[in-house]
């Protein structure tokens, strides 16, 4: 039956929303390293996670109504259903940040925080890139592989300036301020998080290469 399917035209469009929602995590992550320069711009950029929130969440029902009503799809169902609400898992997270930040109104924000944001940045940007290689799997199985583990660098990079935010939050406000402590800790939570999605959104990719060879 595997043989058989191969030769059947396969429905293309599941490619084109996956390339759709990688972007929105693009614009999303850019957007939440700008409201980490604080100020008054914090506001308008926290607009722009949500907005690009919503419209992931968009691209994401369209994918699964599509899982329902096409007869043959590039890969299996439950691949492309975890692949899509991992990618979908990444831009909460973002979503999730902003919201914290929102409930605190939070307008200073540390360096560290910056530069987790930029690993966000790049993750997502990998993650755009690579996923054009889903549509010949064989002829770019290298590519997925390496993007994995650029990935997952860049997670265990994540991890240290997690847990060095927290040792300079800790030294800064253990005395004078503990609220300003739990309050960065939280934030500090959710960026890794952010990094962690995206490790599950590069696991995904790499076990559909594995599943296809």
């Amino acid at each position: 039956m595997n043989w058989f399917q191969k030769l059947l035209p396969r429905e293309e469009k599941f490619f084109d929303l996956f390339e759709r929602h990688a972007q929105t995590l693009v614009a999303g992550a850019e957007a939440l390293r700008k409201l980490l320069d604080g100020g008054d711009d914090v506001e308008r950029y926290c607009r722009v996670v949500v907005e690009k929130e919503h419209e992931a969440d968009q691209i994401a029902r369209e994918v699964m109504q599509s899982v329902r009503r096409t007869f043959i799809t590039p890969f299996d169902r439950s691949d492309i259903q975890a692949l899509i609400q991992s990618m979908d898992d990444a831009i909460d997270q973002m979503n999730q940040t902003v919201k914290t930040i929102t409930l605190f109104e939070i307008r200073e924000f540390e360096p560290l925080m910056r530069e987790m944001a930029e690993l966000a940045i790049e993750a997502s940007r990998l993650t755009l890139k690579s996923l054009p290689s889903l549509r010949e799997i064989a002829a770019h199985a290298g590519e997925i592989n390496a993007y994995a583990e650029a990935v997952v660098q860049l997670e265990d990079r994540t991890d240290q300036l997690h847990d060095d935010g927290l040792r300079e939050l800790f030294h800064k406000h253990r005395r004078n301020d503990p609220m300003a402590f739990l309050i960065g800790s939280q934030i500090y939570e959710h960026l890794e998080r952010v990094l962690d999605r995206f490790e599950d959104v590069a696991n995904q990719v790499n076990a559909i290469v594995i599943e296809h060879l």
